[in-house]
Protein backbone atom coordinates (compact mmCIF):
# COMPACT_ATOMS: atom_id res chain seq x y z
CA UNK A 1 0.00 0.00 0.00
CA UNK A 2 1.30 3.41 -0.51
CA UNK A 3 0.82 6.19 1.78
CA UNK A 4 0.63 9.57 0.87
CA UNK A 5 0.34 12.33 3.65
CA UNK A 6 -0.44 15.36 1.43
CA UNK A 7 -2.80 15.45 -1.04
CA UNK A 8 0.01 17.00 -3.53
CA UNK A 9 1.93 14.01 -3.58
CA UNK A 10 -0.40 11.90 -5.07
CA UNK A 11 -0.89 11.45 -8.96
CA UNK A 12 -4.06 11.32 -10.93
CA UNK A 13 -4.82 7.98 -11.61
CA UNK A 14 -6.89 7.26 -14.41
CA UNK A 15 -9.34 4.77 -13.00
CA UNK A 16 -9.33 5.29 -9.37
CA UNK A 17 -12.08 3.30 -7.30
CA UNK A 18 -12.43 5.39 -4.57
CA UNK A 19 -13.92 5.57 -1.07
CA UNK A 20 -13.52 8.62 1.90
CA UNK A 21 -14.28 9.06 5.30
CA UNK A 22 -12.45 8.80 8.96
CA UNK A 23 -12.64 5.01 9.07
CA UNK A 24 -11.96 4.95 13.15
CA UNK A 25 -11.97 1.16 14.15
CA UNK A 26 -11.68 0.07 10.43
CA UNK A 27 -14.47 -2.24 12.34
CA UNK A 28 -16.67 -4.34 10.08
CA UNK A 29 -18.80 -2.07 8.48
CA UNK A 30 -15.82 -0.20 6.80
CA UNK A 31 -14.42 -3.82 5.85
CA UNK A 32 -17.59 -4.24 3.93
CA UNK A 33 -16.87 -1.25 2.25
CA UNK A 34 -13.44 -1.98 1.48
CA UNK A 35 -14.46 -5.31 0.46
CA UNK A 36 -16.82 -4.06 -2.28
CA UNK A 37 -13.80 -1.40 -3.30
CA UNK A 38 -11.99 -4.25 -4.43
CA UNK A 39 -14.04 -5.84 -6.45
CA UNK A 40 -15.58 -3.10 -8.63
CA UNK A 41 -11.71 -2.10 -8.64
CA UNK A 42 -11.08 -5.85 -10.14
CA UNK A 43 -14.20 -6.08 -12.05
CA UNK A 44 -12.90 -2.70 -13.77
CA UNK A 45 -9.25 -3.02 -14.09
CA UNK A 46 -9.22 0.10 -11.51
CA UNK A 47 -6.95 0.68 -8.29
CA UNK A 48 -8.33 1.55 -5.05
CA UNK A 49 -7.70 4.81 -3.45
CA UNK A 50 -8.90 5.57 -0.05
CA UNK A 51 -8.64 9.20 1.12
CA UNK A 52 -9.11 9.76 4.70
CA UNK A 53 -8.24 12.40 7.43
CA UNK A 54 -5.75 13.18 9.92
CA UNK A 55 -6.39 14.37 12.93
CA UNK A 56 -10.02 13.21 13.06
CA UNK A 57 -12.21 16.40 12.13
CA UNK A 58 -13.99 16.42 15.17
CA UNK A 59 -11.26 17.15 17.08
CA UNK A 60 -10.44 19.94 15.22
CA UNK A 61 -14.55 21.97 15.07
CA UNK A 62 -14.90 20.66 18.57
CA UNK A 63 -11.02 21.21 20.63
CA UNK A 64 -12.70 21.95 23.40
CA UNK A 65 -14.80 18.38 23.34
CA UNK A 66 -12.79 16.16 25.74
CA UNK A 67 -15.10 13.46 25.56
CA UNK A 68 -14.11 11.90 22.13
CA UNK A 69 -11.98 8.90 22.44
CA UNK A 70 -10.43 7.14 19.15
CA UNK A 71 -10.20 3.62 18.12
CA UNK A 72 -7.43 3.92 16.13
CA UNK A 73 -4.05 5.62 16.62
CA UNK A 74 -2.72 6.72 13.03
CA UNK A 75 -0.40 4.02 12.47
CA UNK A 76 -2.54 1.65 13.78
CA UNK A 77 -5.33 2.56 11.02
CA UNK A 78 -2.33 2.60 8.25
CA UNK A 79 -1.53 -0.81 9.56
CA UNK A 80 -5.17 -2.08 9.36
CA UNK A 81 -5.94 -0.72 6.09
CA UNK A 82 -2.69 -2.39 5.01
CA UNK A 83 -4.00 -5.72 6.15
CA UNK A 84 -6.91 -5.04 3.76
CA UNK A 85 -5.16 -4.46 0.55
CA UNK A 86 -5.54 -1.30 0.28
CA UNK A 87 -3.78 -0.26 -2.82
CA UNK A 88 -3.66 4.05 -1.93
CA UNK A 89 -4.02 5.63 1.11
CA UNK A 90 -4.37 9.42 0.93
CA UNK A 91 -4.03 11.35 4.23
CA UNK A 92 -5.50 14.87 4.20
CA UNK A 93 -4.44 17.31 7.19
CA UNK A 94 -7.56 18.40 8.35
CA UNK A 95 -7.66 22.09 9.57
CA UNK A 96 -10.76 24.45 9.66
CA UNK A 97 -10.03 25.70 6.31
CA UNK A 98 -10.29 22.53 5.12
CA UNK A 99 -13.26 22.04 7.03
CA UNK A 100 -14.84 25.20 4.62
CA UNK A 101 -14.47 23.55 1.20
CA UNK A 102 -18.06 23.21 -0.19
CA UNK A 103 -19.51 19.77 -1.41
CA UNK A 104 -19.02 20.50 -4.66
CA UNK A 105 -15.72 21.93 -4.65
CA UNK A 106 -14.88 19.06 -2.60
CA UNK A 107 -15.98 16.48 -5.32
CA UNK A 108 -14.57 18.51 -8.33
CA UNK A 109 -11.00 19.56 -7.01
CA UNK A 110 -9.95 16.74 -5.44
CA UNK A 111 -11.86 13.17 -6.07
CA UNK A 112 -12.65 13.82 -9.73
CA UNK A 113 -9.68 16.10 -10.91
CA UNK A 114 -6.70 15.14 -8.16
CA UNK A 115 -7.83 11.69 -7.69
CA UNK A 116 -8.86 10.37 -11.18
CA UNK A 117 -12.22 8.82 -9.49
CA UNK A 118 -14.27 6.88 -11.78
CA UNK A 119 -16.16 4.86 -9.03
CA UNK A 120 -17.26 6.34 -5.57
CA UNK A 121 -18.50 3.88 -2.78
CA UNK A 122 -19.24 5.25 0.34
CA UNK A 123 -21.16 3.96 3.48
CA UNK A 124 -24.47 4.54 4.97
CA UNK A 125 -25.74 8.06 5.50
CA UNK A 126 -22.21 9.43 4.54
CA UNK A 127 -21.83 13.23 4.88
CA UNK A 128 -19.02 15.49 3.28
CA UNK A 129 -17.94 19.11 2.14
CA UNK A 130 -19.09 22.17 4.67
CA UNK A 131 -21.30 21.74 7.22
CA UNK A 132 -21.67 18.33 6.18
CA UNK A 133 -23.93 19.56 3.31
CA UNK A 134 -22.28 16.91 0.99
CA UNK A 135 -24.73 13.82 0.79
CA UNK A 136 -25.14 10.01 -1.47
CA UNK A 137 -28.17 12.25 -3.03
CA UNK A 138 -25.14 15.26 -4.27
CA UNK A 139 -23.17 12.73 -5.40
CA UNK A 140 -25.95 10.92 -7.60
CA UNK A 141 -26.49 14.31 -8.94
CA UNK A 142 -22.66 15.06 -9.19
CA UNK A 143 -21.76 11.96 -11.08
CA UNK A 144 -23.27 12.19 -14.65
CA UNK A 145 -21.36 15.63 -14.56
CA UNK A 146 -17.80 15.05 -13.68
CA UNK A 147 -17.73 11.33 -15.19
CA UNK A 148 -17.97 8.68 -12.30
CA UNK A 149 -20.36 6.44 -10.39
CA UNK A 150 -21.64 6.12 -6.71
CA UNK A 151 -22.87 3.14 -4.52
CA UNK A 152 -23.73 3.23 -1.56
CA UNK A 153 -23.03 0.68 0.96
CA UNK A 154 -26.06 -0.07 2.97
CA UNK A 155 -25.31 0.01 7.17
CA UNK A 156 -23.61 -3.49 8.20
CA UNK A 157 -25.32 -4.79 11.28
CA UNK A 158 -24.54 -8.09 13.49
CA UNK A 159 -27.66 -9.78 15.25
CA UNK A 160 -29.50 -6.86 14.16
CA UNK A 161 -27.60 -4.15 15.51
CA UNK A 162 -25.69 -1.49 13.33
CA UNK A 163 -22.03 -1.53 13.38
CA UNK A 164 -20.64 2.16 14.38
CA UNK A 165 -17.66 3.40 15.80
CA UNK A 166 -19.54 5.09 18.00
CA UNK A 167 -21.57 2.17 19.32
CA UNK A 168 -17.80 0.29 19.67
CA UNK A 169 -17.02 3.17 21.76
CA UNK A 170 -19.82 2.57 23.44
CA UNK A 171 -19.29 -1.14 23.97
CA UNK A 172 -15.75 -0.28 25.14
CA UNK A 173 -17.09 2.21 27.53
CA UNK A 174 -19.37 -0.16 29.59
CA UNK A 175 -16.27 -2.93 29.00
CA UNK A 176 -18.11 -5.25 27.01
CA UNK A 177 -14.93 -6.34 25.41
CA UNK A 178 -16.53 -9.40 23.57
CA UNK A 179 -19.00 -7.25 21.51
CA UNK A 180 -16.57 -4.89 20.58
CA UNK A 181 -14.43 -6.63 19.25
CA UNK A 182 -17.45 -9.02 17.19
CA UNK A 183 -18.02 -5.53 15.92
CA UNK A 184 -14.52 -4.85 15.04
CA UNK A 185 -13.93 -7.99 13.70
CA UNK A 186 -10.12 -8.16 15.98
CA UNK A 187 -9.30 -7.88 19.11
CA UNK A 188 -9.31 -3.93 20.43
CA UNK A 189 -5.87 -2.95 21.39
CA UNK A 190 -3.78 -0.03 23.02
CA UNK A 191 -0.03 0.12 22.81
CA UNK A 192 2.87 2.23 24.89
CA UNK A 193 6.10 2.16 26.49
CA UNK A 194 6.54 0.42 29.83
CA UNK A 195 7.55 2.92 32.41
CA UNK A 196 8.24 2.20 36.24
CA UNK A 197 5.74 1.89 38.67
CA UNK A 198 5.41 0.84 42.40
CA UNK A 199 6.79 -2.44 42.33
CA UNK A 200 3.83 -3.88 44.62
CA UNK A 201 2.93 -6.56 41.74
CA UNK A 202 6.38 -8.61 42.56
CA UNK A 203 6.23 -8.23 46.66
CA UNK A 204 3.01 -10.72 45.54
CA UNK A 205 4.08 -12.66 42.84
CA UNK A 206 2.53 -10.71 40.33
CA UNK A 207 4.81 -8.36 38.61
CA UNK A 208 3.08 -6.21 36.39
CA UNK A 209 3.97 -3.80 33.35
CA UNK A 210 2.94 -0.07 33.74
CA UNK A 211 2.02 1.19 30.06
CA UNK A 212 1.67 4.70 29.17
CA UNK A 213 0.02 4.91 26.20
CA UNK A 214 0.75 6.09 23.23
CA UNK A 215 -1.99 8.72 22.19
CA UNK A 216 -3.68 10.81 24.92
CA UNK A 217 -6.68 9.80 22.92
CA UNK A 218 -6.62 6.71 22.93
CA UNK A 219 -9.62 4.76 23.70
CA UNK A 220 -9.12 3.01 27.88
CA UNK A 221 -11.59 0.60 28.34
CA UNK A 222 -13.63 0.67 31.40
CA UNK A 223 -12.15 0.16 34.54
CA UNK A 224 -11.59 -3.49 35.26
CA UNK A 225 -9.42 -6.93 35.35
CA UNK A 226 -8.76 -8.26 31.35
CA UNK A 227 -7.31 -11.11 29.70
CA UNK A 228 -5.44 -9.82 27.25
CA UNK A 229 -2.53 -10.92 24.62
CA UNK A 230 1.08 -8.86 24.63
CA UNK A 231 3.50 -8.28 21.44
CA UNK A 232 6.66 -7.07 22.13
CA UNK A 233 8.94 -7.16 19.43
CA UNK A 234 8.29 -10.81 17.48
CA UNK A 235 7.08 -12.17 20.91
CA UNK A 236 3.89 -13.09 21.99
CA UNK A 237 2.75 -13.62 25.45
CA UNK A 238 -0.87 -14.43 27.64
CA UNK A 239 -1.40 -12.03 30.36
CA UNK A 240 -4.03 -10.45 32.49
CA UNK A 241 -4.73 -6.69 32.34
CA UNK A 242 -5.78 -4.08 35.38
CA UNK A 243 -7.11 -0.83 34.24
CA UNK A 244 -7.65 0.92 37.09
CA UNK A 245 -6.78 3.10 40.42
CA UNK A 246 -5.31 0.78 42.76
CA UNK A 247 -7.35 1.30 45.93
CA UNK A 248 -6.30 -1.43 47.69
CA UNK A 249 -2.94 0.30 47.89
CA UNK A 250 -4.08 3.81 48.49
CA UNK A 251 -5.24 4.76 45.06
CA UNK A 252 -4.58 7.29 43.05
CA UNK A 253 -3.96 8.24 39.11
CA UNK A 254 -5.64 6.16 36.64
CA UNK A 255 -2.77 3.31 36.09
CA UNK A 256 -2.65 0.27 33.13
CA UNK A 257 -0.68 -2.60 34.39
CA UNK A 258 -0.11 -5.67 33.26
CA UNK A 259 0.97 -8.82 33.99
CA UNK A 260 2.63 -11.48 31.84
CA UNK A 261 2.20 -14.81 31.98
CA UNK A 262 5.73 -17.41 31.97
CA UNK A 263 7.67 -14.00 31.66
CA UNK A 264 10.77 -13.25 33.53
CA UNK A 265 13.00 -10.28 32.60
CA UNK A 266 12.66 -6.81 32.40
CA UNK A 267 10.55 -4.58 29.86
CA UNK A 268 11.23 -1.06 31.31
CA UNK A 269 11.17 1.57 28.22
CA UNK A 270 10.48 -1.59 25.83
CA UNK A 271 7.10 -0.55 23.48
CA UNK A 272 4.72 -3.41 23.47
CA UNK A 273 0.79 -4.14 22.53
CA UNK A 274 -1.55 -5.26 24.15
CA UNK A 275 -5.12 -6.67 22.87
CA UNK A 276 -7.88 -7.33 24.60
CA UNK A 277 -9.93 -10.61 24.77
CA UNK A 278 -12.47 -10.62 27.59
CA UNK A 279 -13.67 -9.07 30.47
CA UNK A 280 -12.52 -10.98 34.17
CA UNK A 281 -14.26 -8.36 36.74
CA UNK A 282 -14.66 -5.32 38.30
CA UNK A 283 -11.68 -3.60 39.88
CA UNK A 284 -12.21 -4.08 43.57
CA UNK A 285 -10.61 -2.98 47.26
CA UNK A 286 -9.11 -5.93 49.24
CA UNK A 287 -8.48 -5.68 53.05
CA UNK A 288 -4.74 -6.40 52.51
CA UNK A 289 -2.11 -7.72 50.15
CA UNK A 290 -2.99 -11.57 50.80
CA UNK A 291 -6.39 -11.47 49.68
CA UNK A 292 -5.34 -9.71 46.20
CA UNK A 293 -3.14 -12.06 45.99
CA UNK A 294 -5.61 -14.78 46.37
CA UNK A 295 -8.01 -12.77 44.13
CA UNK A 296 -5.06 -12.85 41.52
CA UNK A 297 -4.81 -16.52 41.49
CA UNK A 298 -8.71 -16.66 40.53
CA UNK A 299 -8.13 -13.69 38.19
CA UNK A 300 -5.21 -15.82 36.36
CA UNK A 301 -7.54 -19.31 35.71
CA UNK A 302 -9.77 -17.53 34.63
CA UNK A 303 -7.73 -15.31 32.25
CA UNK A 304 -6.52 -18.38 31.33
CA UNK A 305 -9.49 -20.17 30.12
CA UNK A 306 -10.46 -16.99 28.30
CA UNK A 307 -7.60 -17.21 26.23
CA UNK A 308 -7.74 -20.63 25.70
CA UNK A 309 -10.75 -20.64 24.58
Amino acid sequence: MKVYERLEDFTTLSNAIVTTGTFDGVHFGHKKIISQLQSIATANKGETVVLTFHPHPRLVLFPDDNELRLLNTQEEKIALLRNLGVEHLVIIPFTKEFSRISSLEFVRSILVKQLGAKKLVIGHDHHFGRNREGSFEHLKEFGPLYGFDVEEIPVQDIDHVAVSSSKIRQALQSGNIEVANEYLGYAYSISGKVIKGQMRGRTIGFPTANIQVDEGRKLIPQIGVYAVRIQQGNHHYHGMMNIGNRPTVGGGALSIEVHIFDFEGSLYDQHIAVSFVGRIRNEQKFEHLEALKAQLVIDKTKALQLLTK
